[in-house]
């Protein structure tokens, strides 16, 4: 359950688009999604918010993702994650990247600021009461900004099964390399805003590091909407040890119309 959140913050949403591109999110914005074992039983819930903000007098989206475990998943392992972005309402760079999470009695609370001019992150380790810079990639996204950007700047029309998009990520400490397989498209059935409806959705399959949590390299599979708001429907994660789902449960404010298949 405490990698679910995460893997959402990766791996949610992709918008085709050009420079000139009409944004897939606006401010207001909202998501809340339901974690499961198989998809059976209910560990926990997810929520992501969109608020337009000022940054040091620099207009920015801030967002918001919160993760939290419930029921008997709370009694035996309580998560309670806070993860923040504010980044560029233009250009979707990051300036500041909050972590601050308890899962399990495993606690971090990490603030980065990004020098994108000279390429530097100061990391803020509150816990350990340090700070570092380190050297970023170049055009580096934090974990949550990534998808946001992506949802923006990605032309899924002209992907080909089995395509593969790779970006730059900063985590933590790290410079990471993200990328993701284009798996085709595919119609499935959902339970959102207390309906059932069949949505067309575009399937990607994540790359995560195969070991301890997941069973191998490409465990993941993402299914997002196939319209101009490419919101997350559904993420399913086969672990070492059984699978997690993660299902979109509610949504509001959304920018375009949100297009059912009869």
């Amino acid at each position: 359950m405490k990698h679910l959140f995460t893997i959402i913050l990766f791996f949610v949403g992709f918008q085709a688009s050009d420079v000139k591109k009409e944004s897939a999110f606006q401010d207001g914005e909202w998501f809340k999604f339901e974690m499961s074992y198989s998809g059976f039983v209910t560990a926990g819930y997810a929520t992501l918010s969109v608020n337009e903000a000022k940054l040091d007098r620099k207009p920015v989206y801030h967002v918001v993702g919160k993760g939290w475990t419930t029921g008997l998943a709370k009694l035996f392992f309580k998560v309670k994650d806070r993860y923040e972005s504010y980044f560029d309402i233009e250009t979707g760079a990051p300036y500041k990247f909050i972590r601050k999470i308890d899962e399990g009695g495993h606690t971090k609370d990490i603030e980065i600021n990004f020098d994108h001019e000279n390429r530097i992150a100061e990391v803020n380790n509150k816990k350990h009461n340090n700070t570092k810079n380190i050297t970023t990639e170049q055009d580096v996204q934090d974990m949550v900004s990534m998808y946001y950007y992506l949802r923006n700047n990605i032309r899924t029309e002209s992907l080909k099964i089995g395509d593969e998009i790779k970006t730059n990520m900063f985590f933590d400490e790290e410079n990471y390399g993200f990328k993701l397989k284009y798996l085709g498209e595919e119609t499935i059935e959902v339970n959102v805003n207390g309906s059932d409806v069949k949505v067309k959705t575009i399937k990607f399959r994540p790359y995560v590091m195969a070991g301890r949590v997941f069973k191998e390299e490409e465990s993941l599979t993402l299914w997002v909407s196939a319209d101009k708001n490419k919101i997350p429907l559904k993420i399913k994660a086969d672990l070492a040890v059984g699978s997690l789902r993660a299902d979109l449960v509610q949504f509001k404010g959304l920018k375009h119309s949100f297009k059912i298949e009869f």
